[in-house]
């Protein structure tokens, strides 16, 4: 395994570093401003389509197929560029790679039928739609999917859902059309807990659906929303079931994999830019009469960053070539999960280092540092909080030592061993 960025993704990321440098970075006070007032930027769109112009475009579907608009990457060759857009935050959007609808995407390209690809999917991966991914609620530990109550039933060729979620990421983007809702099925068993649950595609402006507010993350206010959304009596077509009845289980975990790459690679982008700063800022801030970058324990923090950065970026990497491969490795969901934990983790710790180099300045609007603080902790509950995949990972290490039955018992050593000569034949 070769963790170089390959030719093709280095001429990629040089281009995208062009972008950003030429038209995003002189937006991005304006950005700030316009989500300051709630509101989504009015040149985004431009942005877009200058991104789209240049082929920076859909670059994170791997499944993209040759007559769909974008530059199709693999994982591996996608990450370098993911870890590029998390410098700032709100970029994903200019190049159709942000999420949920890079998730929502993926999964339309693996399981909507042709009218549902048509309706949908044409439509966000050219940009001119927005999604969302409705499944946590709130009056369940959505950290357990099968706990999940709010139901569909079908009534002749309609399909009827009813319930509560929050927390639903672009739900309030003026230009979200499509909500993927994950419901119960009335009539499942109560024994079958993972073939319970269905995907619906349900138009936002469906009667019935209502946003009742955008929930504020830590005091932060995001213009396209973490919503709480109320479902009464929500009636859209049968045909708008997204594969099989029951197998939304299995659909929702299929999209978490690539998405939970994207998210990592992203947050170690973040956290090259708060070691940057805060090394800046060691360098130009003097106290005791000699610089931070001179005091022993600042330089511990700046080692101890790049030594969680370089471990992170290696294990995300090792995971994105796994989901490249043909046949993926054994041990891969336990990856996905592990890289998650590492990440979330990483962030806030590098971050809080930063923002103490920086002292009160680092609790400011004035520097990024506080926002990506935020978000870093906000990623230890998105996409199922640490314990959940902490459990994953050790039933992956427990299964592959019962398999083994015990054959570490060798290393142990006995007082009968000890009092024993070697044979060697």
């Amino acid at each position: 395994m070769d963790f170089q960025p390959s030719p093709l993704a280095q001429a990629w990321l040089q281009r995208l570093r062009a972008f950003t440098d030429r038209w995003l970075l002189p937006c991005n006070a304006a950005w700030h401003r316009h989500a300051a007032a709630g509101e989504v930027p009015p040149f985004l769109e431009d942005l877009k389509a200058l991104a789209r112009e240049e082929g920076l475009w859909n670059l994170c579907l791997p499944r993209l197929a040759p007559d769909e608009p974008g530059t199709r990457l693999g994982n591996l060759d996608y990450a370098p560029l993911a870890e590029h857009m998390g410098r700032l935050h709100w970029t994903a959007e200019v190049f159709n790679c942000h999420a949920p609808d890079s998730g929502n995407m993926e999964l339309l390209q693996r399981h909507a039928t042709r009218a549902q690809r048509e309706r949908w999917l044409r439509p966000l991966l050219e940009g001119r739609i927005r999604s969302a991914f409705a499944m946590s609620e709130p009056d369940v530990a959505s950290s357990d999917p099968t706990n999940l109550q709010t139901t569909v039933r079908r009534d002749g060729d309609t399909l009827v859902l009813q319930g509560r979620k929050w927390f639903i990421t672009g739900a309030a983007h003026p230009l979200c059309r499509l909500l993927i809702v994950m419901a119960r099925d009335d009539d499942a068993a109560p024994d079958d807990r993972h073939a319970a649950h269905s995907l619906v595609l349900v138009p936002a402006d469906a009667p019935g659906v209502e946003v009742l507010r955008n929930i504020t993350i830590m005091q932060h206010a995001s213009p396209e929303g973490h919503c709480e959304l109320l479902l009464r009596g929500v009636r859209v077509p049968a045909d708008h079931l997204l594969g099989g009845w029951g197998q939304g289980f299995a659909l929702a975990q299929s999209r978490l994999g690539p998405g939970r790459v994207h998210h990592c690679m992203r947050t170690i982008g973040q956290c090259e830019l708060a070691l940057e700063l805060a090394c800046d800022r060691a360098l130009e801030r003097r106290a005791f009469g000699r610089a931070l970058a001179e005091q022993a324990n600042v330089q511990e923090w700046i080692a101890e960053s790049r030594i969680e950065i370089e471990q992170a970026r290696l294990l995300v990497l090792r995971t994105a070539w796994a989901l490249d491969q043909p046949e993926p490795p054994p041990g891969l969901r336990a990856d996905i999960a592990a890289i998650k934990v590492v990440a979330a983790r990483l962030q806030t710790r590098v971050v809080d280092r930063a923002m103490q180099i920086f002292g009160a300045m680092g609790l400011s609007p004035d520097t990024p540092l506080a926002w990506l603080w935020t978000w870093g902790r906000a990623l230890r509950f998105m996409d199922g909080p640490d314990e959940v995949h902490l459990r994953t990972i050790a039933r992956t290490e427990l299964a592959q030592a019962k398999a083994r039955g015990g054959a570490s018992a060798g290393y142990f050593t006995t007082p009968e061993q000890m009092a024993a000569e070697p044979r060697w034949r």
